[in-house]
């Protein structure tokens, strides 16, 4: 599901479980590979990497209507503090997005200190808005606080699709890089 190396004093965290959606184990996954790289002692960065065409699709939507609503509450607010997470990790993190980063998963990219996005396949875009689904405070909190006005609003408001050039351009990837390049520029 998560596979953790350490490569000098950089962590390259990938995710390996398909579409790389969240649920209650690839929730409990990620915060156990993040509890190995805290752990570790001297300088250090976090790359996080999908494989295939896909970065993370967001949430497990097969498995969390089957929930009841105390345990998507709790698992929600979950999500979010691995946000919260990330955001104060003691170290550089980057994103690098091999593939499609929609709803929860481009969210979590934007978590992240930096984003290197792949030229040739997938897209970022919140979706929210097109699957009826409202942003929870601290998901609106972690957009606006990380993109800029016109860009969050676009974003949130018409759940637009941004491949590479458009994301670099409106200020949601710091760099692009070609499929082979994407993990060594993160």
């Amino acid at each position: 599901m998560i596979d953790l190396q350490q490569k000098d004093a950089v962590f390259v965290l990938t995710m390996q479980s398909g579409e790389n959606r969240f649920n209650r184990s690839f929730l409990g996954a990620l915060n156990e590979a993040l509890d190995t790289v805290e752990a570790s002692d001297g300088p250090a960065a976090l790359v996080t990497v999908g494989q295939g065409k896909f970065y993370s699709n967001g949430l497990d939507l097969e498995w969390l209507p089957a929930q009841q609503q105390d345990v998507i509450d709790s698992f929600l607010g979950d999500f979010e503090r691995l946000f919260a997470r990330l955001l104060a990790l003691p170290m550089i993190t980057v994103a690098a997005l091999n593939g499609h980063a929609f709803a929860g998963g481009a969210m979590f990219s934007l978590a992240h200190d930096f984003r290197v996005m792949r030229t040739d396949r997938g897209y970022w875009c919140l979706p929210e808005i097109d699957l009826g689904m409202p942003l929870r405070a601290g998901m609106n909190a972690l957009i606006t606080g990380r993109l800029t006005k016109n860009t969050a609003h676009e974003a949130i408001v018409t759940g637009r699709r941004y491949a590479a050039p458009e994301a670099l351009a409106a200020g949601i990837v710091q760099q692009t890089a070609p499929e082979q390049d994407v993990l060594e520029t993160a």
